[in-house]
């Protein structure tokens, strides 16, 4: 709180502040953050640490697109509105599917759209900016925008680590030059090394400290919490189950470990229709980040829903903590994700 007042502890102390100063003060220090749907539900602020839950082909990482999409575009460009954030993001591809297509397909749709909202109809279009000047403005405004999303690739967890641990200088780095930090961290998908991780017997470095699964996410906690300290960011995270929607096998379960052999025994008879039933799976990543992260689960229902000429799946979300109550539909194109009514 003292670093966001720009003074020392003892001056922040001795100030004396009404709880309506202190609402004032922390509403435009960390403003809410009004994101596309089906992001839209929960109030998230800059601090906020979002797991996005699903199975594969559930829109997790077109969700994290469409979201960065939403920062780095700015609210306001040469007089017309586009209600971004104008913002930068760090996105870290772990899985190593990123598609620079898709962002920019959904990029140049939201531009698309901004200036149709200023260019109504045909004449206005016309008397209003010719069509060379008119795809010169798109295209500078893209450019503008793709400069502030920062793209990491990270093969291992080490190398995750070390890109967690540069934040700092890459965020001071990009504001020299953009005039503005990180604003958005995105992790997709945070398991992607639970196999690589789980394989080796633990191991103990020269200081001493123990090398396992469990250490290495704790040190991934670890290290976000530490960035978040500094330089509060809304942090969004895509998790895919790792047993899928199949039996739990004994393969699972820690090698070696009576605890988990007792597990194993326990867990096996659930049958692939219960797995299915309750949606649920086992949660690997360490209690601390299970207490602090805020959890959007994702699902893709058997239905479809036609949109225009399209005939698209249905996907639905829901926020499980905090719990809203409420489940919405929504399908996803190439160039976007839309609610079903």
């Amino acid at each position: 709180m003292a670093r966001e007042t720009g003074c020392g502890p003892q001056k922040w102390l001795a100030v004396d502040e009404t709880a309506a100063a202190f609402l004032s003060r922390s509403l435009s220090t960390r403003p809410p953050i009004l994101l596309p749907p089906p992001l839209h539900r929960a109030p998230l602020r800059p601090g906020n640490v979002v797991e996005i839950a699903g199975p594969s082909n559930s829109g997790k990482s077109q969700l994290l697109l469409t979201a960065a999409v939403q920062c780095i575009l700015p609210k306001e460009w040469e007089g017309v509105y586009f209600g971004g954030l104008g913002k930068a993001v760090m996105y870290i591809d772990l899985d190593c599917r990123f598609d620079v297509l898709r962002l920019a397909q959904i990029l140049r749709k939201r531009i698309t759209q901004g200036c149709g909202s200023a260019h109504p109809t045909s004449e206005d279009f016309e008397k209003d900016v010719s069509k060379d000047k008119f795809h010169y403005f798109q295209d500078t405004l893209f450019s503008d925008c793709m400069k502030r999303f920062l793209y990491v690739r990270c093969y291992n967890s080490s190398e995750l680590i070390a890109a967690l641990k540069s934040l700092i200088s890459q965020s001071e780095a990009r504001g020299k030059v953009l005039g503005t930090g990180i604003y958005f961290l995105m992790l997709d998908s945070i398991g992607a090394f639970y196999w690589i991780d789980r394989a080796p017997q633990p191991t103990t470095e020269s200081k001493g400290n123990t090398i396992s699964f469990q250490s290495i996410t704790e040190n991934v906690v670890q290290e976000i919490r530490r960035f978040l300290h500094l330089q509060p960011v809304l942090v969004l995270v895509t998790k895919a189950p790792i047993y899928g929607e199949g039996i739990t096998t004994s393969n699972d379960f820690q090698r070696g470990s009576s605890k988990y052999a007792l597990e194993d025994s326990t867990a096996s008879r659930y049958s692939k229709r219960e797995e299915e039933k309750n949606g649920s799976y086992r949660e690997y990543m360490p209690s601390a980040w299970q207490v602090h992260s805020i959890h959007l689960s994702l699902k893709q229902e058997s239905g479809f829903s036609e949109q225009g000429n399209e005939v698209l799946s249905v996907h639905t979300s829901e926020w499980v903590q905090p719990s809203l109550n409420t489940k919405e539909k929504f399908y996803i194109k190439d160039d976007g994700v839309g609610l079903i009514q």
